[in-house]
């Protein structure tokens, strides 16, 4: 992304519904997975850092990302994350480490090389260590909100799942996430279509209840999926570990 563009996200990601709902998702998921004790864990493409307040509950965090000013950004907010450069494939400073939990929380869709990615993650992995990948789903869905984030695809759930075998990592759980705003989410992108519209609908802060409504609504399926898999929705959730 632009360095604009990390400036924008670090602005709204505190509030903006998508990033809170996905943040007590992920709570819950991770809570689900009994990791060890201050757990290592690994967070690569990680933005401006808002994720970290959340990692750093369930353990040790390090972080990769490779643009400049989210770097920045994200080691002011960071707390005790270390932060480092690197990217995907094969720039990562990390030989002879491994990690107990390594997060891809909607990276992976901006890499070329995604199953190259995918091979370099198993390759962190902990014995008994798990990762936890988040992409958009539906190529159908794919405009310009996908362009301005400089995303080369969304992702079927049987893409997805293999491109992880085919990387040597075993499915754990594979789920659609967002489910309930899914519907709403299809029209207003059929529509920006439709006008030909340069920038998707929906991505700046909506009015404070609308906020707060979209944010219990996709945030509620923290009680769901840590138990069970969703049929549908806008965005895919594997959990993953490297396959004997």
């Amino acid at each position: 992304m632009e360095p604009e563009a990390y400036l924008d996200m670090a602005a709204v990601e505190a509030r903006h519904w998508w990033f809170a709902g996905r943040r007590r998702i992920l709570a819950a998921l991770i809570g689900s997975l009994k990791l060890p004790a201050d757990a290592r864990i690994l967070e690569l493409g990680s933005g401006t850092g808002g994720n970290f307040a959340l990692l750093t509950q369930f353990g040790s965090v390090t972080a990769v990302e490779m643009n400049e000013t989210a770097r920045e950004i994200s080691k002011a907010r960071g707390g005790e994350a270390a932060v480092h450069h690197g990217m995907l494939p094969g720039n990562l400073p990390f030989e002879g480490h491994e990690f107990d939990l390594v997060c891809l929380l909607d990276v992976l869709e901006h890499v070329e090389a995604d199953e190259a990615a995918l091979r370099e993650i198993r390759g962190l992995l902990a014995p008994g260590g798990r990762a936890l990948i988040t992409v958009p789903a539906h190529p159908s869905l794919f405009g310009p909100h996908d362009i301005a984030l400089h995303h080369k695809r969304r992702y079927t759930s049987a893409e997805l799942a293999a491109k992880l075998r085919a990387a040597g990592l075993q499915v754990q759980k594979l789920s659609f996430m967002n489910m309930a705003l899914a519907p709403l989410a299809f029209a207003l992108r059929w529509l920006d279509r439709l006008r030909g519209a340069k920038q998707a609908s929906g991505a700046s802060i909506p009015p404070g209840g609308v906020n707060t409504l979209f944010t219990w609504m996709f945030g509620a399926e923290a009680w769901v999926l840590p138990r069970a898999n969703l049929p549908f929705g806008l965005s895919l959730l594997a959990v993953v570990s490297a396959a004997e």
